[in-house]
């Protein structure tokens, strides 16, 4: 189950995922991964990933039909703060679109082997930068299928 809310310039999402935080923060962190469960038949799709996980590394993803551009567009941005596998945060940027540039955080608590994920999207400072990065909905949901090993 996946709870969300919007605070001032931030929307947070959360769920929890049957699985080790080690697991939730491999998937989060892995290219491999990230194009393999990044994605929603017919809706959007990630065709390629890098990420230099390291404070000040780079990270990428090419994403096809998201966002309403429909063709392949680049998001980007660094890494802030890595701390596996508790937390991890990276700036957010669009290739091409003039938004300012957002923070994304994942903060991960494990007990017993289930793990609470909560990711913070924040510096949306308009109600269009807010509803353009609503998806996290999806991609906790997306994230949990991987992790679990189970595709819904």
């Amino acid at each position: 189950m996946t709870t969300a809310t919007i605070a001032g310039d931030a929307l947070v999402q959360e769920i929890t995922i049957v699985a080790p935080a080690e697991r939730v923060f491999a998937a989060l962190t892995r290219p491999e991964e990230l194009v393999r469960w990044w994605a929603v038949e017919g809706k959007v799709r990630t065709l390629a990933a890098e990420c230099d996980v390291r404070p000040g590394g780079a990270w990428w993803m090419v994403v096809e039909g998201s966002c309403g551009s429909g063709g392949p567009h680049k998001v980007y941005g660094a890494y802030r703060k890595v701390e596996p596998p508790w937390l991890l945060e990276f700036t957010w940027n669009r290739e091409g679109e003039d938004y300012p540039e957002s923070v994304v955080r994942w903060d991960l608590e494990e007990k017993d082997g289930i793990t609470r994920a909560r990711v913070t999207h924040s510096g949306l400072v308009s109600e269009d930068m807010r509803q353009r990065n609503n998806g996290w909905s999806m991609i906790v949901q997306l994230l949990e299928a991987w992790v679990e090993g189970s595709r819904r």
